[in-house]
């Protein structure tokens, strides 16, 4: 972070600083070097040894509700991320509160009048002046159209946007700092964590967005019956004011209401449970936090999904991915997973391979002869993120997305119907992505789809080739071997091995060629090949055999054959 930047955040600056000393985190100041010639003298005077008692977790999330809005939601972001953090800081960050007090319904106006250019009034029928949920970002407001038909009004918060982008500011200088100055941050690469966050915290700010995202919803599930998504007004929809349809339903943790209503808890639990899979292993746009406020049970018994500020998208490889670590999981196969976590994640260079083998050893065994329906998804992809974890394996932020989806429905399912199995419900969908990979037709249209990549490769080999060769004849190409300890002797035992074997084959080979010619030219002539009155082929037959026999005796001797 430069200079004038540090100055003109110098306040939220010191907040922020003096927030990691109170909750236990001095020493990350001293070692960023920000301690020197900051007033916080009463504070390292023992302030933030009380914190010490706690856990690092409910550390972390006391320090991040503490700091605000950004925090809270860059908290609730980093809570999908069980691949870049372990287990029990991932339970205290799902535990991050987003309840604020409501701003005043004056600015409420102010705030619609600057994006529309009208009054309230001139708007809507009616609006209630008191919301029906507030959160860190936003608040919702219930009002009626000129037409009479009910909506729910989302308002982001005044200046928001501005305090959040500070706060993004100066979190990014300090994560750059650190790279520069502590190991475990260049490791984790935490300046491209911030950026992934900062990137899903500015996507949540774009109320356009998440207008476009619930249009998008409406259209794929229109396969899908009995799911309804709200309609969105785009005439009264901007970035900052989000105008949807309003409806009235039952949440699914609800279960007693449900049961009054005479809805079938079970036939609920399947309907969810098809659609968050149509979305993910179909659509391969999914709600990513489809928690039980997030969905409604209408009265025609339609199942409705609200807030789509959080979305997860798949690309169709991800979703073979995806499907083939399953698919490995199912089939116990080793070398499969492991495929599979390569192709979905990214693993490290210096990674150790033995020890990442024998973890998914241990998760293979698990699940050995594990009846498929018994299996918990929530489980599996828990078990998964903490694997990627302990051998620092970065998953993409969708596939992440993905996990806390699955992980979130299972739970919502389970406490509506403890009997109902989501990998049984998951089956047909596996088997429907297994036939399209296997699929020639498919296989061919993916093909030509990527027609012109391939071309534009080949178009650029000549170049290529042109650049390899003069850098080979400057002298300037190098090659660089780096082996763990041990490797490298093994390595030249093996160069050995071929070296000798290759030595065997052409003594043998000349041998023979050599033989066959003197005895050839024999026979041709109907007489001895005698030079200078000396029998050759029976001496060059024994001195070859002697050198034959002589290379095949050191060969054998060295062991390395």
């Amino acid at each position: 972070m430069n200079v004038g930047r540090k100055i003109r955040h110098l306040k939220r600056y010191r907040e922020i600083v003096s927030a990691f000393v109170r909750y236990g985190f001095g020493y990350i100041v001293k070692d960023l070097g920000l301690a020197q010639g900051l007033p916080y003298q009463e504070v390292w005077s023992g302030e933030g040894r009380d914190a010490q008692k706690h856990s690092i977790g409910l550390r972390i999330r006391l320090f991040l509700e503490e700091l605000g809005p950004t925090f809270v939601k860059l908290g609730q972001l980093a809570s999908t991320r069980a691949d870049l953090l372990p287990a029990e800081i991932i339970a205290e960050l799902s535990r991050l509160q987003d309840d604020v007090p409501a701003f005043s319904f004056s600015e409420v106006r102010s705030i619609i009048e600057q994006e529309f250019g009208a009054s309230v009034e001139d708007l809507f029928a009616e609006m209630s002046a008191t919301p029906i949920a507030a959160a860190s970002i936003g608040q919702v407001h219930y009002a009626v159209l000129k037409d009479g038909t009910a909506v729910a009004v989302k308002i982001q918060r005044p200046h928001i946007r501005a305090r959040i982008e500070t706060d993004l500011e100066i979190l990014n200088g300090l994560c750059a700092l650190a790279e520069k100055r502590l190991d475990w941050a260049r490791r984790y690469r935490v300046s491209e964590m911030m950026e992934e966050l900062g990137s899903a915290l500015r996507a949540e700010l774009n109320y356009g967005r998440e207008a476009s995202n619930a249009e998008k919803f409406a259209l794929l599930s229109s396969s899908l019956p009995y799911i309804r998504i709200p309609r969105v007004y785009r005439n009264l929809s901007s970035g900052k004011v989000l105008t949807m349809e309003f409806l009235e339903g039952i949440r699914l943790n609800e279960r007693d209401k449900l049961d009054r209503h005479g809805i079938s808890r079970k036939q609920v639990a399947e309907r969810f449970t098809t659609a968050m899979l149509h979305q993910i292993l179909v659509d391969g746009f999914f709600h990513a936090d489809p928690h039980p406020g997030n969905a409604l049970v209408l009265p025609g018994g339609e199942l409705a999904f609200l807030d789509f500020g959080m979305v997860g998208r798949l690309a169709p490889e991800a979703k073979t991915h995806f499907a083939s670590f399953v698919i490995a999981l199912r089939n116990q196969s080793t070398d499969g997973i492991i495929r599979a976590i390569e192709r979905l994640g990214l693993i490290p260079e210096d990674a150790d391979r033995a020890s990442l083998r024998s973890d998914v050893e241990e998760l293979r065994e698990e699940y050995y002869r594990v009846p498929f329906s018994q299996i918990s998804i929530a489980d599996a992809v828990k078990k998964l993120m903490a694997l990627a974890y302990r051998h620092r394996i970065r998953i993409p932020a969708d596939l992440t997305l993905l996990g806390k989806a699955l992980m979130t429905t299972e739970g919502v399912v389970s406490a509506l119907d403890s009997d109902f199995s989501i990998m049984d419900a998951a089956e047909p969908f596996g088997r429907k992505l297994v036939a399209e990979r296997l699929n020639p037709w498919i296989l061919v249209r993916q093909w030509a789809r990527n027609l012109p990549e391939y071309a534009d490769l080949l178009s650029d080999v000549p170049g290529r080739l042109r650049e390899l060769l003069t850098l080979a004849r400057q002298g300037k190409i190098k090659l660089e071997l780096s082996l763990p300890e041990g490797e490298l002797e093994r390595l030249l035992r093996k160069l050995d091995r071929v070296g000798n074997r290759l030595s065997f084959s052409i003594v043998l080979l000349s041998f023979s060629i050599m033989m066959a010619g003197l005895i050839i030219g024999s026979s041709m002539g109907h007489e001895y090949t005698l030079l200078w009155k000396i029998p050759a082929v029976e001496i060059g037959f024994t001195v070859a055999a002697l050198m034959f026999m002589w290379l095949i005796y050191s060969i054998f001797r060295s062991g390395r054959f």
